[in-house]
């Protein structure tokens, strides 16, 4: 490689964080590598450009099977009472629309708690849930200092609490953690592979973030460590954005950058919601021939894949984290551990337009989840 890595800068469009913001997670810093006076010349045979076609022609299959294989092999009580706590955003309501779904497979019913996302009205959701005294509580997105106290009342009534999308650790009160900083880098290291891939290794990418969500900082990470060392000499540039820009001036802030940064060859969101306006203020602004890719897809960026204004997402295992969620709540009620469910890998995806499943909303990534699960349960 005959380029040089660009000199790290730090770069931030705002460094105003509402405190509502703060609820889920703290905020961290953002750095940023500024773009490269030149394109880096990769060959087309070079070890990071065939690592990174591999990993992603593995990352585009499809999953055929849910992460978890051992029956519960005892008959699950009927008659369970759960109460879910929203975060106050939809993808926390699509989760407990699918646990739901599954827990009303065994008989149980489910009471979901809204928030809007503050620390008092989460406080205020677990203040409920300790009065409600249910057989479990399961929640999304909040860090256990935002309801430390209320979580000690619930472990000491022996009420098991099961997060999933949190900057979290398993015990001291928390039963089952799924999607947590360990589960979460992969996807950084999925994008990566789709970015270098798509480039040939020429790359001069700039990376959107939401530091407020500490729980995207392993993705970030593992986008880093894998992009340098497969497209070795490529650009790269991180922007921390704030949560006010979603649904607001986010289109602009990229239409701004980008024009200020006419190098710029690919473009990655963190979340897919911060894509949202995007591809027409690109076009609007006269910006084309940008490559998009977004972690955490949705409905839209679904829709956004089929009609080609953006080029890739990583979807999220929602569906089987939900069930997988009852699973362990399953074996918890049939006096067994929740070991099973806590090691299972759960299954990712990188869709393009040449895979995806569907464009008319959310999609389980294991086509028969819901049989496999079943059988798991005795019910099939």
């Amino acid at each position: 490689m005959s380029s040089r890595p660009r000199r790290a800068v730090r770069r931030a469009l705002t460094a105003i964080v509402p405190v509502t913001a703060l609820l889920t997670l703290s905020a961290c810093g953002g750095g940023a590598t500024p773009a490269a006076e030149s394109k880096p010349e990769a060959a087309s045979d070079s070890p990071g450009l065939a690592a990174a076609s591999k990993a992603m022609e593995q990352y585009t299959q499809r999953p055929a099977k849910i992460p978890v294989t051992e029956p519960v092999g005892k008959k699950i009580p009927k008659g369970k009472k759960i109460d879910f706590i929203l975060c106050g955003v939809q993808s926390c309501k699509d989760l407990a629309d699918y646990f739901t779904a599954g827990a009303k497979e065994l008989g149980w019913e489910v009471k979901q708690i809204p928030t809007q996302g503050t620390p008092e009205s989460v406080q205020a959701a677990y203040e409920q849930a300790v009065r409600d005294k249910p057989d479990a509580v399961v929640a999304s997105g909040f860090p256990r200092a935002v309801y430390a106290k209320q979580l000690a009342k619930l472990k000491k009534a022996g009420i098991p609490v099961i997060q999933s999308n949190a900057d979290e650790v398993v015990g001291d009160g928390i039963s089952l953690l799924k999607n947590g900083p360990a589960d979460v880098d992969v996807q950084g290291t999925m994008i990566a592979s789709w970015v270098v891939s798509n480039s040939g290794a020429k790359a001069d990418t700039v990376y959107f973030d939401l530091p407020a969500y500490t729980i995207l900082k392993p993705v970030r990470d593992g986008f880093e460590t894998k992009y340098r060392e497969w497209c070795e000499g490529c650009g790269l540039d991180t922007v921390d954005v704030p949560i006010t820009a979603i649904g607001k001036d986010m289109p602009d802030r990229v239409v701004s950058y980008l024009r200020s940064h006419p190098k710029v060859t690919h473009v990655v969101f963190s979340l897919g919601l911060l894509n949202v306006g995007v591809p027409a203020a690109l076009k609007t602004a006269g910006i084309n021939g940008k490559r998009i890719i977004v972690n955490v897809g949705d409905a839209q960026s679904y829709q956004y894949i089929e009609s080609g204004l953006t080029d890739a997402a990583m979807a999220l295992n929602t569906y089987e984290t939900a069930w997988i969620q009852v699973d362990a709540l399953a074996r918890h009620f049939t006096g067994q551990p929740m070991d099973a469910d806590q090691k299972a890998e759960l299954p990712n995806m990188l869709i393009t337009k040449e895979n995806l499943p569907s464009a008319d909303g959310d999609f389980p990534l294991v086509e028969d989840y819901q049989k496999q699960f079943k059988a798991l349960w005795g019910l099939s």
